[in-house]
């Protein structure tokens, strides 16, 4: 279900043979989509020899409603200036059904962290970099890819917007390879029926509050579980530069999101203070696993377009810059200078093989995570208090910040386990019945 091709076989030979060219031009790469799977793939085609990169973003202010958090790893992988990071979390609150808080952040050593950042700064700052690099920005919204054999070349028809036209023009480019980063809604992938996926959606509030209600989320998020909020995630309060993102998210009752949204405001309500002022609304559709097919022909899918967003957590931002990196880095190997054009096997057997290799467990254990404790009050309670375990929280926030599964400690984990169990029976004893609900017919929607 996951679409992982964990320790997958190389192609034949015969089926990865090289194409030789003598064009007596660059290679033309297109990058759908500048958030940060897109900006990071550009970045790396930018610096290429004898490849010319045409970065294409609808909008490039655009801001995406997304949490924002981002991994300790990736500040110096990505070398992100400080000031990107809004906020270091160094605290978390964990919030049950039944109202009970356990402070979660004190295995963390003094120099870590979770990055909080707004995703207009983040997304501009490597977009920009790319840029500088020499990647030729478009503004301009994809609107259809075209090709007669899926190795290319590929026709991409767009409207461009010009600085002060509220009208974009028709417009229409060649290319010899793709990278779709253009998100949950990706019209690269439909171009190569890539295949659908269940998705989630995700609303946000940006929210100001007074200063003294602020000083509480300095370097503090919460996160609350329970059937009120989400019927199988959970809802969160992340602080921002000057205010705080309140959001949650569901896959299962999508159209209950905006109950979901009031709940989470009625609970949190006392720490926001007596007269939180929305700021912005956002909401957007999240994948919920990995598109059946990421590479066709010439065309690699990254980011939220090939459906690299973790369950339980939620996260995509670093697997999107990550999957981005990987692939152009893969490509522009494979291009060797410039000189040739890979073929679909290759780019499988290299970018798809490593990231599911590195990647795979990690998507794998926070699935199996989200299905067991996310599916109803009495597991919710369980996860809560499981967190008050400091090997607990070692695991789970080394495992985030350093993106490596952690664990391997047969004492500790056979603990786990029996903790787990307590756990389990203690929350069922205290938790509240779940509601029902009931939407057979949207429930089928896929993107």
């Amino acid at each position: 279900a996951l679409g992982l091709n964990i320790g997958a076989t190389p192609a034949p030979s015969s089926s990865r043979g090289a194409v030789s060219m003598d064009l007596g031009r660059p290679l033309r790469v297109a990058v759908v989509g500048g958030g940060p799977s897109g900006a990071c793939a550009a970045e790396i085609f930018a610096k290429a020899p004898n490849i010319d990169c045409t970065l294409f973003e609808r909008k490039m202010d655009n801001c995406k409603p997304c949490g924002g958090a981002i991994p300790l790893c990736m500040v110096d992988e990505f070398e992100l200036p400080p000031e990107i990071v809004d906020r270091r979390v160094r605290k978390m609150k964990m919030i049950s059904p039944s109202g009970r808080e356990v402070d979660v952040g004190r295995t963390l050593k003094e120099n870590e962290y979770i990055g909080m950042t707004r995703r207009e700064v983040l997304d501009a700052y490597l977009r920009d970099r790319a840029v500088e690099l020499g990647a030729k920005p478009v503004t301009g919204l994809v609107q259809k890819v075209e090709f007669e054999d899926a190795n290319g070349p590929y026709t991409i028809k767009y409207s461009e917007y010009k600085p002060g036209e509220k009208k974009g023009t028709p417009s229409e480019a060649e290319f010899d390879i793709i990278v779709g980063a253009d998100g949950a809604n990706s019209r690269t992938a439909k171009a190569i029926d890539a295949g659908e996926y269940n998705f989630a959606i995700a609303f946000q509030e940006r929210i100001k509050i007074p200063d003294e209600k602020m000083k509480y989320y300095e370097d503090l998020a919460e996160m609350y579980v329970g059937d009120d909020v989400s019927p199988d995630f959970y809802a969160w309060v992340f602080p921002k530069y000057d205010h705080v993102g309140v959001g949650t998210g569901t896959v299962v009752n999508r159209p209950a999101i905006s109950e979901y949204q009031a709940a989470i405001r009625e609970r949190c309500a006392d720490r926001l203070g007596p007269d939180p002022k929305v700021m912005k609304v956002e909401a957007h559709p999240i994948p919920e696993h990995m598109r059946p097919r990421r590479v066709v022909g010439r065309v690699a899918l990254v980011g939220d377009a090939a459906g690299y967003v973790t369950k339980c957590s939620g996260e995509g931002i670093y697997f999107a810059a990550k999957s981005g990196r990987m692939a152009a880095e893969e490509i522009v190997a494979l291009t060797a200078g410039g000189t040739r054009l890979p073929t679909e096997m290759e780019i499988k057997d290299t970018y798809l093989k490593k990231f599911d290799a590195a990647y795979g467990p990690t998507y794998l254990v926070l699935d199996i995570l989200q299905k067991v404790f996310y599916t109803n009050n009495g597991a919710r309670e369980a996860f809560v208090d499981m967190c008050a375990s400091d090997y607990v929280q070692k695991v789970t926030f080394d495992s985030y910040l350093y993106k490596k599964v952690q664990g391997n400690d047969p004492i500790n984990d056979i603990k786990l386990l029996f903790n787990t169990i307590g756990s389990v029976i203690k929350g069922n004893a205290i938790a509240k019945p779940d509601r029902t609900f009931s939407n057979p017919v949207e429930s089928l929607k896929r993107l």
